[in-house]
């Protein structure tokens, strides 16, 4: 899958909001503002539920990453994610 549709994939399940269980949430981290270079997942099944999590690096920046955003969305569709949420920006690590 190319980034472009990989990203707007995401971007779509994002938008429609908190629908329920199960969440995922992405978040992007890097050293800088400028740079994502992890991407961490956060799968809860239900509420009250103690979260997974995974991540993923990249020597650069995982927003750009075409496997890494393609196997994002392959996480979204397989947990069967009623809601995907995205933390704004990157996050200072």
């Amino acid at each position: 899958m190319n980034i472009d549709k990989a990203k707007k994939r995401i971007a779509k399940q994002v938008k429609k909001g908190f629908k329920g269980y199960p969440q995922l949430s992405l978040t992007y981290c890097g050293k800088t503002a400028d740079i994502a270079t992890e991407v961490v997942v956060t799968f809860t099944l239900a509420e009250g539920a103690e979260p997974q999590e995974q991540k993923f690096a990249s020597e650069n920046d995982v927003r750009e990453d075409e496997t890494i955003q393609s196997v994002l969305v392959k996480i979204i569709d397989r947990a069967g994610a009623n809601s995907v949420l995205e933390t704004e920006g990157v996050t200072i690590i």
